[in-house]
């Protein structure tokens, strides 16, 4: 169908696990017309939850992107996984959004992954609405739900809506409808119908009064952002709603306010208003500035793209999907055309790439299209260099978009295969699965034939273990999980490195003085930096990349190194007997005392939990915790129950799962997700010596 740019919305739909996300799409995708049946998590007959493992598991594990049409808009949503181990797919997901729609469960509130995918939309100017959902569920709190909102998440919402009731039928004051504070309607959504059919009518009395408080709120949580809207205000004239609608939309497009929905997606209410919402506050793409990056022919200078068919194509890869008979990538176009049977530009790996084959990807289905433009997003079969980051664009206008950033691995084990042949197609399979997924990592280790894989957390890897033994058909041998440790400087050193040896008959000499240090709040890896050292290029260069290579390698302990800086103090060099070998030797030789007279610490992975359990449990769980050398951080009780924020060695965190439910009689809830690397034990320590 023909449509502008402004008729555009690339969305996600962001939440902690078990929130509703799938649910909400699926309705979306029901009253779209999309789809005409509606899909259960339960049943594991969702449109997005395609892949075995998450039909069985009843969680979204991979993002996943769908098309629909509602009023005059196209919408183009994105699924997002809501376990921790799994927020990559989150992270790139978001990194090419224009919108977000984030659920919250009404009777959990904001939760650990909330407040991490909200960071992550923070993180990338992402505006959002809110969805508070399962107001039919017992214990549902929408004001409690909203409050938590402004004070966990330092966020201003608005509330567009307010539930009629909550909780489920047999409670006295039962979810029954929706008030619409815009329009001061009451919505309630026929069972009969599925919630397709909705019937519009004046606010209950026994509601006005309530209606009549939020409303005021909404008005004054406009007031300072439309001159027109104050006026009326001042002047106790009615304020239409408009007007409303237009200062909400541009307060939302600034990411001032988040206007706050509410609803019961298994029930089939409140999702029409939320499509509605999608279309008049979230941003289409000419809405968004234009992305800026740099030009890599002219010394980086500064590029920008405007969101138009017109301007030089450009687009960044988000995602693939890898397969043995061709890869998927999934690219969002920022600027200008792209056309079947075309080449692009990486400027990232100075590549010209070969673009056969655009296709529009509904879930698992797909259809081929001829070209695509600016603000779509689209699957493209026959890139062969092309990695998740990356950016392809016009050959004639090269420019490179900032690229994804992804979190480092926490845990890992060891997998060896059965047999000498099952080892080829072992690498092979690894290989095709970290295309795939930026945050999995496979190593070989030549000593003893096992390959060792990393991941997020336990139940990623054991997501990619099913998918080995399941999918690929491998014979291949597990090992139990095991930390990734790491490991820092101890203290300041300075030393001296040299070399002073003969090398083809000829003497060579270098010394090099250095200075390293721990640097807690510095990023992840080693840090070399020159101190106006007073060495000549590129010998100086030469010191910096043969210290930076030495970083990259292990501490005492065999373990990478992170939180360090390394400053480059001076050295000596021979007038004919000095040479870049000669540097590169002294400044290994330089590293390696540095890290024996600093001493190094070991590292290892801290958890931030969140642990939902009935109060009667309580004792239990702190004691529990306490042996698992866990620091409390906060207690807070909601309802009958209590929640319990605590911080926890990863180490002493396996199969916490289980534990949990076997102290709460599987009532119990818990989400971790990585925190901080800290000093591990030094009985830990000793352990690897």
């Amino acid at each position: 169908m023909a449509r502008t740019l402004e008729q555009l919305r690339n969305i996600g739909i962001i939440a902690h696990i078990d929130a509703g996300k799938t649910t909400v799409t699926e309705r979306m995708l029901y009253y779209s017309g999309v789809s005409h049946r509606m899909g259960e998590v339960d049943k594991g007959t969702t449109v997005t939850d395609f892949d075995p493992e998450e039909q069985q598991r009843g969680i979204t594990i991979r993002a996943a992107c769908v098309t629909f049409p509602w009023r005059d808009c196209t919408v183009n949503l994105i699924d997002t996984p809501g376990h921790v181990d799994f927020t990559a797919e989150v992270e790139r997901s978001l990194r090419v959004l224009d919108g977000g729609v984030v659920v919250f469960s009404a009777r959990e509130g904001v939760e650990a992954q909330s407040e991490t995918v909200w960071r992550q939309a923070d993180k990338y100017g992402v505006p959002r609405i809110a969805f508070i959902n399962k107001l039919d569920r017992e214990g549902a709190n929408f004001e409690g739900t909203f409050n938590e909102i402004r004070e966990r998440l330092e966020a201003n919402p608005v509330a567009i809506q307010v539930p009629a009731g909550a909780g489920p039928p047999h409670v006295q004051e039962a979810f029954r409808g929706v008030i619409d504070l815009v329009e001061m309607e009451f919505l309630t959504f026929t069972p009969e119908s599925l919630g397709k059919e909705i019937r519009r009518s004046s606010i209950p009395a026994d509601l006005r009064d309530l209606a009549e408080l939020w409303r005021g709120e909404l008005l004054e949580r406009l007031f300072e952002f439309s001159n027109e809207l104050a006026e009326l205000m001042l002047e106790k004239a009615p304020v239409p709603a408009e007007l409303i609608r237009r200062v909400l939309r541009e307060a939302t497009l600034h990411q001032l306010v988040v206007p706050v929905l509410c609803g019961s997606a298994l029930d089939h209410i409140g999702i029409q208003p939320l499509l509605d919402a999608v279309t008049y506050y979230l941003p289409s793409p000419a809405d968004k500035p234009p992305v800026e990056g740099v030009n890599p022919k002219k010394r980086d200078a500064q590029e920008i793209r405007k969101p138009s068919e017109h301007e030089p194509f450009c687009g960044l890869v988000f995602k693939i999907d890898a397969d043995k008979h061709g890869d998927l990538h999934y690219v969002r176009v920022y600027s200008g055309e792209l056309k079947a049977n075309s080449r692009v530009y990486n400027p990232g790996k100075d590549k010209k790439e070969n673009v056969p084959q655009l296709w529009h990807i509904q879930a698992e289905r797909r259809e081929q299209v001829p070209s695509v433009s600016a603000g779509d997003i689209i699957g493209i079969i026959g890139l062969r260099h092309s990695i998740t980051g990356d950016t392809l664009c016009d050959p004639q206008h090269p420019i490179v978009l900032e690229t994804i950033q992804f979190p480092e691995t926490v845990i890992s084990m060891a997998i060896e295969p059965e047999t000498s042949t099952e080892r080829k197609k072992l690498a092979e399979v690894l290989e095709m699965m970290k295309r795939q997924d930026p945050t999995f990592r496979a190593e070989e280790n030549e000593d003893t034939g096992q390959t060792l894989i990393s991941g997020m957390g336990e139940l990623h890897l054991e997501v990619i273990k099913h998918r080995l033994l399941r999918d690929f058909n491998l014979n291949v041998k597990v090992h139990k999980p095991r930390v990734s440790y790491r490991e820092t400087v101890d203290r300041p050193a300075e030393v001296v490195g040299q070399c002073h040896r003969q090398q083809g008959g000829q003497s060579i000499f270098a010394a090099v003085k250095i200075r390293i240090e721990p640097c807690p709040q510095g990023p992840a890896g080693v840090v070399v930096v020159p101190a106006g050292a007073a060495l000549p290029e590129p010998y100086l260069s030469t010191v910096i990349d043969g210290l930076t290579e030495q970083g990259h390698g292990g501490g005492l302990l065999g373990f990478p190194l992170m939180k360090i800086k390394v400053t480059v103090l001076g050295g000596e060099v021979h007038e004919t007997e000095s040479n870049e070998i000669a540097f590169r030797i002294a400044a290994a030789d330089a590293f390696n005392k540095a890290l024996q007279t600093a001493g190094t610490v070991l590292l290892e992975p801290i958890m931030e939990l969140q642990i939902t359990m009935p109060e009667d449990n309580l004792g239990d769980f702190i004691s529990d915790l306490q042996q698992r050398r866990a620091t409390i951080t906060r207690t807070q009780h909601r309802g009958k129950n209590v929640l319990v924020e605590a911080d926890a060695p990863l180490a002493n965190l396996f199969g916490y799962s289980s534990a949990m439910r076997g102290l709460s009689q599987g009532r119990a809830t818990c989400s971790m997700e990585p925190a901080a690397y800290g000093p591990a034990p030094p009985d830990v320590g000793q352990s690897f010596i």
